[in-house]
């Protein structure tokens, strides 16, 4: 008999949200190891999938197909390779203004670390317009 899946991994709405992690291997790097140093990207994205397996099943099909080469613009090349996944959780709302994607609980925290997470509006990640480290001439 198939166990019975908690309502927490279920998604009423077949939506989910699923992170993955790629990472840049240059091209004539030819004996990386587990404790070489690399530039990873962890991405988030949005999975439609009737339950929990198709989901996992097209996040990793996804994932594997953002694999793509890539060059500093000085001649040095690589690639980004896909990881794996790093979360993949069911959404629970319907897709509208203020529908709640995803949430973790944090548990013992004292008020004064709860308050040190928010950042102000020019310090939040869509408000950083600096050069990312590929286009700059350095």
């Amino acid at each position: 008999m198939t166990p019975k899946i908690p309502h927490r991994n279920l998604s009423p709405h077949g939506w989910w949200i699923a992170t993955y992690i790629e990472r840049a291997a240059w091209d004539d790097d030819l004996d990386p190891n587990v404790n070489s140093r690399c530039i990873a990207w962890e991405n988030t994205i949005l999975i439609q999938a009737a339950d929990r397996d198709i989901a996992y099943e097209k996040a990793i099909a996804l994932g594997s197909d953002s694999e793509s080469t890539f060059s500093d613009g000085k001649g040095r090349t690589g690639r980004w390779v896909f990881e794996g996944l790093v979360s993949l959780l069911p959404i629970y709302d319907e897709l509208r203004d203020g529908a709640e994607l995803a949430w973790e609980e944090h548990r013992n925290r004292t008020l004064k670390k709860v308050r040190s997470w928010v950042r102000p509006k020019h310090e939040l990640e869509a408000f950083d317009d600096t050069s990312p480290y590929w286009d700059k001439e350095n």
